[in-house]
């Protein structure tokens, strides 16, 4: 296993590009290639380079994965015109993240380029054409500068044009890398020559197929080795005929690809969907490139000529500008392309009778069309979310002329919009992504949203949909004392005679519980909204007057069934009474177990640490969720229906992530502390001599015979084992910083961004716990100093000992918090603040503890009983009340 993964070609910028047989076909953007680019030899020429990187840059942006460089022209010193471009390239990273291919038929330019490049390059290239040796010496200078190579298939004689040649050539190229200059196999590219088809000459009728089992007969026969070449000079006979072009690059990837060809230089704009490709034009096509018909050049030369069709541009396709005017305007929102908008936006203005009409009529139906491709699953969040900032900036261009209006005319009203819906994080939570993101979707569809923000208590959510006259209050929250807010709210708003739906939304949120407590207390429509999609239709259903009252009578009856159904069958369960618990407790043999001591005791503080550390520990699954693309990294980018969009997704958010650590947007704190600790009372851990106690609870669910009742507690030595234990507590955050970065975003009207910031903040936080966790593991505590874990390994949860939150399944309880807080001094040592509802202020922070037993593992408490609930208040010295508030979604006798 080790060994195949050593032979993939791995090549480098400033990330890894990793070439596997399982990886996508490899695209090398050509347009910095002086002799393939006008443009670029322009700008060579008269030396504006930082154009030049705009070139390079556009086509990272637009999906290169490796970006081809060549200074070859007669007016041009290449090797000068090389180094300097080279250099530039590396100081710009969002360039320089992707590998470079130096590309030069003189060799002394090649070199020089060798000299300057960072990470592992590939040249651009050699060949047998000047003879053996020369191929040797040029192979090893480029094995002794770390970088893979391209080989033309050139021999002395000349090109190889046949199928023969092809493989001649390149097993002799092949024999003399691997046995004589010791080059690795998975270093070596073989470019097969592309030469074009359709050129009227029969000798020519074979180049297409003959490339395309050559590439077959390579992966087959030379281990290891990549295949590539220049696409576009198949087409070269159809220059001018664009969509015959499209179709003929899209169909000779299709089957070179199949073959084996793994990397290419290929414009994305000069590409057709293979399955898109019109039936008769793809059949035309694929007897030219398979040679399958003796006349299939001349019926495609016919074929040609009825062709009709937008050619896309060799760069950008902009021809979608000549549209009309709605066409064009409902494309931006389509596609979430602001770089015209506000030029058609002027223009339907100019042809409105008022400003308002542009609003209600030209962006309406482009966003009637995100909603529909939205509703229909072709378009997905961040997508809409793009569509939104593209509307949000057209009509704050719109509303000064608005405003005018309104004052030569006061009898104007505003839009009227399809409905207006008010948004709230409930009183002491903080988190808002999900809440922010619902409500960019929704104000895609119309809706005008009045977000209250967070942290906000019930009397101003009252208060709020009073003033503005809403027709929907949503609330969000996600910990669990939030729950009891919104069960709180709903009572309120009965009491206070409510009609408004309420809809109910968040990571702790469920329709069990909306069903169960909040819908009761509310005689009015109450509905769980799991994610942003659904809302749409969720707010659609409850709105429209001819149906209304018949789905929110459908609504009711839908959660009392489910409602009657849930308590059934929680009551089936059967549940132990404590004290039978206790004695169930899961046993460890402290006699036997090992028990380590913390190389350093006590509290130690992180300032500030280098965000880039924190990277590679990054869980990406949860990230893709957050915006409603659900699949595990990394097979989500290539998921059939989400993968382009999560790959788009990703490569924005790679780009933030480097930009938030180069300029070290964010701040990274950290407390932790390693303390001496016994269990007592069964249940109750005593810290630091008694100064300190945490506070567990116990499963009481009626389980098999054999299968214990677990408490945190169980995994520290109870204090009359005579044995001292350990316990360790911490709070990390990398959160100073987001809400700054993030209002920096919704100034510029730009809720993408915004919630990409809170999403990554969020990332980088709990990559932060897993860091120090094995830092803790491997050097501080020092009981798992052998420890080899991959990321992935750490994901899964494969290392020793735990490190569970309070607030989650094993320690549910917010509560202890306090005493984590007070233990570690978390706000006066690095800021980070408990609300009155306990959670975390800034919001991307994790809390937890530290276990290092080597038989500590993660359960989930479940429901409990009564009996515990009371013992728990007198432990902590608070009123039972107290104790059910926060506990309440756990307690099995409160339906």
């Amino acid at each position: 296993m080790i060994e195949q993964e050593l032979k993939h070609l791995k090549l480098s910028g400033l990330e890894p590009l990793v070439i596997t047989p399982e990886a996508n076909f490899v695209n090398v953007g050509e347009r910095t290639n002086v002799a393939g680019s006008k443009k670029f030899l322009r700008l060579i020429k008269e030396e504006k380079y930082d154009e030049g990187l705009e070139v390079a840059r556009h086509q990272v942006e637009g999906g290169a994965q490796i970006i081809d460089i060549n200074m070859d022209d007669g007016l041009i010193d290449g090797k000068e015109a090389m180094v300097k471009f080279l250099n530039l390239v590396i100081a710009e990273p969002d360039i320089a993240r992707v590998p470079i291919m130096i590309d030069s038929s003189k060799w002394e330019i090649i070199e020089a380029g060798l000299q300057v490049v960072q990470g592992k390059c590939v040249v651009n290239s050699i060949s047998l054409k000047e003879g053996e040796k020369e191929f040797i010496h040029h192979a090893k200078l480029i094995k002794r500068y770390g970088a893979a190579v391209i080989v033309m298939a050139f021999d002395e004689v000349g090109q190889a044009d046949t199928y023969e040649r092809r493989i001649e050539i390149a097993k002799r190229s092949y024999e003399i890398l691997v046995d004589i200059v010791h080059f690795p196999p998975e270093d070596i590219i073989f470019d097969l020559n592309i030469f074009p088809v359709a050129t009227g000459m029969d000798e020519h009728k074979l180049n297409a197929l003959d490339f395309i089992e050559g590439t077959r007969w390579v992966r087959e026969n030379l281990p290891y080795c990549s295949v590539s070449g220049g696409v576009s000079n198949v087409s070269f006979s159809f220059r001018g005929n664009n969509p015959v072009r499209e179709a003929m690059h899209s169909v000779f990837l299709y089957h070179a690809i199949n073959a084996g060809m793994n990397m290419g230089i290929v414009n994305p704009a000069m590409l057709e969907v293979y399955d898109d490709i019109p039936t008769d034009l793809l059949e035309h096509v694929e007897d030219v490139i398979l040679n399958r018909r003796d006349d299939a050049t001349e019926r495609l030369l016919d074929f040609a000529e009825t062709v009709v069709g937008t050619a896309k541009e060799s760069t950008v396709d902009f021809s979608w500008r000549k549209e009309p005017l709605q066409n064009r305007i409902t494309r931006a929102l389509v596609k979430g392309l602001d770089q015209y908008i506000i030029e058609d936006i002027e223009e339907a203005r100019q042809k409105a009778s008022k400003p308002l009409e542009v609003i209600e009529g030209n962006l309406m139906t482009g966003m009637n069309v995100v909603g529909d491709l939205f509703g229909s699953g072709k378009m997905f969040l961040p997508q809409v979310v793009k569509s939104a900032r593209v509307m949000k900036k057209a009509v704050a261009y719109l509303e000064p002329f608005i405003e005018e209006e309104k004052l030569k005319n006061p009898q104007i009203s505003g839009s009227k919009g399809a409905g207006k819906i008010l948004m709230a994080t409930v009183k002491g939570d903080v988190h808002d992504i999900g809440k922010n993101i619902v409500s960019v979707v929704l104000a895609c569809n119309n809706y005008e949203i009045v977000d209250l923000g967070v942290m906000v208590p019930p009397e101003k959510i009252i208060n709020a949909a009073i003033e503005h006259n809403v027709d929907i209050i949503g609330l969000s929250g996600l910990i669990t004392p939030s729950l009891d807010e919104m069960v709180f709210l709903a009572k309120e708003m009965q009491r206070q005679n409510f009609k408004v739906p309420l809809l109910i939304g968040g990571a702790t949120t469920s329709k069990a519980h909306t069903a169960v407590k909040i819908d009761p207390q509310y005689k009015s429509a109450v509905v769980h909204v799991n994610d942003a999609s659904r809302a749409v239709t969720v707010v659609g259903d409850l709105l429209k007057k001819e149906s209304s009252n018949t789905y929110k009578q459908n609504l009711k009856l839908d959660y009392e069934e489910f409602r009657d159904k849930f308590l059934k069958r929680t009551k089936k369960k059967e549940y132990k009474p404590l004290k039978l618990a206790r004695n169930n407790k899961f046993q460890i043999d402290w006699n036997t177990t090992k028990i380590v001591e913390p190389n350093e005791l006590g509290i130690q503080i992180i300032e500030d640490l280098e965000l880039d550390k924190l990277v590679p520990y990054i869980d990406w699954s949860p990230f893709f969720r957050s915006w409603d693309l659900h699949g595990k990294y990394p097979d989500i980018l290539k998921d059939e229906i989400v993968g382009e969009q999560a790959t788009e997704l990703y490569a924005d958010a790679k780009l933030m992530l480097k930009t938030i650590v180069t300029e070290k947007q964010l701040k990274a704190k950290a407390i932790f502390g390693l303390f001496k600790a016994n269990t007592i009372n069964d249940d109750d851990i005593e810290v630091d001599g008694g100064s300190y106690v945490f506070r567990t609870l116990r499963q009481q669910l009626q389980r098999r015979e054999g299968v214990a009742d677990y408490a945190l507690a169980d995994f520290i030595a109870p204090k009359e084992s005579g044995k001292q234990d350990y316990i360790g507590g911490f709070c990390v955050t990398t959160g100073f910083g987001t809400a700054e970065l993030a209002s920096k975003y919704e100034q510029k009207l730009d809720d993408y961004n915004a919630i990409m910031v809170k999403a990554l903040a969020d990332r980088l936080a709990e990559a932060f716990a897993e860091y120090l966790h094995k830092e803790v593991r491997t050097k501080h505590w020092g009981y798992a100093v052998n420890e080899d874990l991959t990321n992935e390994d750490l994901i899964n949860e494969f290392y020793k000992g735990i490190r569970p939150a309070p607030g989650y399944p094993a320690c549910p309880d917010h509560l202890e918090k306090l005493a984590i807080w007070e233990l570690l001094q978390v706000e006066e040592k690095i800021g980070v603040k408990l609300t009155e509802s306990l959670a975390m202020w800034p919001a991307a922070s994790v809390s937890g503890y530290y276990f290092g037993n080597s038989e500590a593992k993660y359960f989930g408490l479940g429901k409990i009983k009564r009996d515990q609930i009371e013992d728990f208040a007198k432990r902590k010295g608070i009123e039972v009340s107290e104790a059910e508030k926060w506990l309440a979604p756990n307690l099995v006798d409160s339906e």
